[in-house]
């Protein structure tokens, strides 16, 4: 540690990606004097590997999925270089000078580097010393994880990052996973043109989601094309020239031949060499950090350190990391003011009642809250209405032959739905309504008040409500 201590600021966040940049905004707003510090891109992984750029590739292979179902529309077809020029365009070509020029405009100090906490509010960046008055935030986010497979490192496979950066289409990708980020990235390469085999050592995709999501877009890779197997892990990969054929050998005894493998086997805390252990930071098995409902990391005295988004592990989605990030920001800021921090607000209970995810695969995975499995596992007494999203009017005219399910999870014993499903083409925009429904705990009578415009897909609540007995 250095002797000179810079004793200027109140909050001192640690990474500047979209989690960050919210807390650091929301104490800021309070009048607290903030700074970030960043070794990397200003906006993060979801803004520059993941969300984003998914998000700009998909679009296209959406659109041209959605017109080849409505009768009157022909000729729609994809360029692989304008969707990659629609991608780079969204991530800026990877130049974080927009986000930078952000922070200056709301008064928001940057510091490029390393950082790693020394002492009780003490970070240190690079040689350089920070005191933080009030409090110190954690928002490192996750490394994608690359399992000790034999030669699979030595391999160089894709993550994210190669997979939603890269300026060319392999002739052959191998995926190795079967969660999101998989089955979104098998879609989009596939679509590109992409020979896709994708690999899943569990019995389906998805496996977070509801059985019929996971059926659905499993039919609907196989049928794009995808090389989808289930049931099988991998036990080897060779590689014996840098940027040549790969080869994945199978636990069936089976090969697979790639120019690029990916791996999507899940996510790393990125928590390593911040010196959490300087401060009693307690970090659970998996390496994410211990935090309580106002994201204050509880085994540390003193209330001034805190951690929100992927590093906690409560949430590995930047919707919900956010959300904590604008709780601890109001935590921070109540409490360098005096004020009470145990009303409404100060809570991540959103957390545990209804984080929403969408799977931008086509057909559209949207779910909210409980699945039917977890709410049971919970000792609920629950009921399932499932009814298809052809059902309402609005779906089939969206698309001819409109295909996907909607699904909602009552407790009966509260008669409010704990869980909902959606999937289908454009479903994503119905899951914030669900949202309401679950974390508001709506009773089903006064849901079944709220009136669906007709004729628009979100008639399919009025289905559901109608299934159930209302």
């Amino acid at each position: 540690m250095s002797d000179a201590v810079d004793e200027s600021f109140d909050v001192i966040v640690v990474g500047a990606g979209a989690v960050g940049e919210n807390a650091a905004d929301r104490a800021g707003r309070s009048g607290l004097k903030v700074m970030v510090v960043e070794r990397r891109l200003v906006g993060g992984e979801c803004s520059f590997y993941a969300c984003t750029p998914t998000k700009a590739m998909l679009r296209p292979v959406h659109a041209a999925h959605a017109a080849q179902r409505v009768r009157g529309v022909a000729g729609a077809h994809l360029v692989p270089a304008e969707v990659m020029a629609r991608r780079d365009y969204w991530i800026s070509d990877l130049d974080d000078s927009g986000a930078v020029g952000w922070l200056e405009s709301v008064g928001i100090a940057l510091v490029r580097g390393t950082a790693r906490l020394v002492g009780e509010r003490l970070v240190e960046v690079d040689g350089t010393t920070y005191r933080a008055g009030a409090a110190v935030v954690v928002a490192t986010g996750t490394s994608p994880a690359v399992p000790d497979l034999p030669g699979l490192r030595d391999a160089k496979p894709w993550t994210n990052i190669e997979a939603t950066t890269s300026s060319t289409v392999p002739e052959r990708l191998v995926i190795l996973g079967g969660g999101v980020v998989a089955c979104e990235t098998a879609q989009i390469y596939c679509a590109l043109g992409s020979r896709v085999t994708l690999v899943e050592r569990g019995a389906r995709l998805l496996g977070r989601a509801e059985p019929f999501a996971s059926s659905l877009v499993a039919a609907a890779l196989a049928r794009e094309g995808v090389d989808v197997r289930l049931g099988v892990s991998v036990t080897a990969v060779s590689r014996p020239e840098p940027g040549g054929e790969a080869t994945v050998t199978l636990s069936d005894g089976s090969t697979v031949a790639g120019d690029e493998v990916m791996v999507a086997m899940g996510r790393t805390p990125n928590t390593a060499d911040l010196g959490l252990e300087v401060v009693g930071a307690e970090v659970d098995e998996s390496g994410y950090v211990v935090v309580d409902d106002s994201m204050r990391v509880t085994s540390v005295p003193g209330d001034w350190l805190y951690a929100v988004g992927d590093v906690t592990g409560r949430n590995l989605l930047t919707h919900m990391g956010k959300y904590q990030a604008r709780v601890a920001g109001d935590v921070i800021a109540a409490r360098g003011a005096g004020r009470a921090t145990d009303g409404p607000g100060m809570r991540a209970w959103a957390d545990h009642l209804g984080a929403p995810q969408v799977v931008f695969t086509d057909p559209e995975v949207s779910s909210v809250g409980l699945t039917e499995a977890a709410a049971r596992e919970r000792g609920m007494d629950v009921r399932v209405v499932n009814v298809k999203m052809r059902a309402a009017s609005g779906a089939g005219l969206q698309a001819d032959e409109y295909e996907g399910y909607a699904q909602i999870v009552v407790d009966e014993g509260r008669r409010v739905v704990v869980g909902a499903t959606f999937v289908g083409q454009d479903t994503a925009e119905m899951v914030h309504a669900a949202g309401i429904a679950v974390v508001g705990e709506v009773p089903l009578e006064r849901l079944w008040h709220v009136v669906p415009s007709f004729p628009t897909m979100s008639e399919i609540w009025l289905r559901l409500l109608e299934h159930y007995g209302l």
